[in-house]
C-alpha cells in the first residue's frame, strides 16, 4: 500500500462518482434536491451514503441547505454537501419549487452523461430552467457515494456544507472538471460518462486538499489529524501496514513520542485512541474485502492482523452487529437488488 493515507481511505470506503446534471438557468429559476438518503438507491445503488456537489461554470446563484441561511455562489465556486442534506439551488434566495418531485431521480438512467434534466417541461434532453430573465448561470452538479459502515472517519468529520470560493481559478481538477463536463454535454463523445465519473472522484480529492488548507490550526477531526506531523505519521503507519502488531508503545517509538503524549494528541484530533482507531480501520478493510472478493473469512482475518477466524469474527460482530459471513451475504444481496 502507498503512504498516501487519504488515498488509502478513499479506496477502503469505495469512493464512487455518479450521474451528472448539467443545468443552464435563466432567472428566475429554482431546483430542489431531497435528502440524499431518499435518492441514493436510485443514483448510486450499493452505496451507504451519498453527497451532492455543484460547480458554477458561469454566472452566479444561491444554495440554501435545509434549515440554514442562503449562500451566494459565484463563477468558479464549488460547493459540497457531505452529509447529504436537502437543499435548494436558485437564482435568488427565498425561491421554492412549486411541486418538487423526488421521483425525477428514479427515472431510467440515460445512456450518455452528463444527464441534462429539465424541471420545467419534463423534457430530459434539455438543461434549461428558463424563467425568461437575462441573468443566467451554468451549473455542473453530481453525486459521490461512499461506504459509511463499518468505519468512515473522513465522512463523520466533515461539516454539512463545504464552500470553496474560486476553486476553478486555482487550477487543478475543479477547473478541468467544469470545462470537461460542459464539453462532454455539447459533444456527446463515446466514453464521456466513464471519464466524468473518474474525474469527479479526482475533483473530490482536490476539494479535500483545498478544504484542508482552509481549516484553522486548532481544528479537530480526521483531516486535521492527517495534517498534524505526529498524528499524520501515526495514521500513515497504521494504514500502510494494518496487519502489523501495533501497540501504543511501538507507535510511540516510531514517532519518538511518549505513549501518554501520543495518546492525548490522537484523542484530541480524532476523539478515540490509536488502538481503537486501528481496530475500526481493520474492520473497514475487512468489510471491503468481504464485499469485493471471494476470500475465505480466515484469509480476510489474517489480512487485517487477526491470528484466527474466531477472534476476528467476535471483533467484527462487535463493531458491525453481525458475523462476517452474514455481512457478506446481506451486502451482496442488497447490492444485487439495487442493481436490478
Amino acid at each position: 500500500m502507498s503512504g498516501d493515507t487519504l488515498s488509502d481511505l478513499l479506496r477502503a470506503v469505495r469512493l464512487r462518482g455518479a450521474v451528472f446534471f448539467y443545468v443552464e438557468g435563466h432567472d428566475p429559476w429554482v431546483a430542489e434536491t431531497p435528502c440524499a438518503s431518499e435518492i441514493v438507491s436510485a443514483i448510486l445503488p450499493g452505496s451507504d451514503r451519498m453527497m451532492e456537489f455543484h460547480g458554477v461554470a458561469s454566472g452566479s446563484c444561491w444554495i440554501t441547505p435545509e434549515g440554514q441561511a442562503p449562500v451566494k455562489l459565484e463563477e468558479g465556486d464549488l460547493v459540497m454537501l457531505p452529509q447529504g442534506d436537502a437543499h435548494i439551488m436558485s437564482s435568488a434566495p427565498g425561491l421554492r419549487a412549486k411541486d418538487p418531485d423526488p421521483g425525477l431521480f428514479f427515472t431510467p438512467r440515460p445512456s450518455r452523461l452528463p444527464h441534462a434534466l429539465s424541471l420545467v417541461n419534463n423534457n430530459e434532453t434539455t438543461a434549461h430552467l428558463d424563467g425568461g430573465g437575462c441573468e443566467s448561470a451554468t451549473l455542473v452538479c453530481g453525486f459521490l457515494g461512499f461506504d459509511a459502515r463499518p468505519f468512515n472517519p473522513l465522512l463523520s468529520s466533515l461539516p454539512s456544507l463545504i464552500h470553496i470560493k474560486g476553486a476553478a481559478e486555482s487550477g487543478g481538477w475543479v477547473s478541468t472538471f467544469l470545462r470537461s463536463a460542459v464539453d462532454e454535454t455539447n459533444k456527446k463523445r463515446p466514453g464521456g460518462a466513464a471519464v466524468l465519473e473518474r474525474m469527479s472522484e479526482m475533483l473530490f480529492v482536490d476539494a479535500m486538499r483545498c478544504y484542508l488548507d482552509m481549516l484553522p490550526p486548532d481544528e479537530k477531526g480526521w483531516l486535521s489529524g492527517l495534517r498534524d506531523p505526529a498524528i499524520g505519521r501515526a495514521l500513515s503507519l497504521m494504514h500502510q501496514d494494518p496487519a502489523e502488531d501495533w501497540t501504543l508503545e511501538r507507535l510511540g517509538e516510531e514517532l519518538a513520542m511518549s505513549r501518554s503524549t501520543l495518546h492525548e494528541r490522537f484523542v484530541h484530533f480524532l476523539g478515540q485512541t490509536p488502538m481503537q482507531y486501528l481496530a475500526r480501520w481493520r474492520m473497514q478493510l475487512a468489510a471491503r474485502d468481504l464485499m469485493d472478493t471471494d476470500s475465505k473469512v480466515l484469509e480476510v482475518a489474517l489480512n487485517v492482523g487477526y491470528e484466527n477466524e474466531a477472534a476476528f469474527a467476535r471483533a467484527f460482530k462487535r463493531e458491525v452487529g453481525t458475523s462476517p459471513a452474514a455481512w457478506r451475504r446481506e451486502r451482496r444481496a442488497a447490492s444485487a437488488a439495487a442493481a436490478r
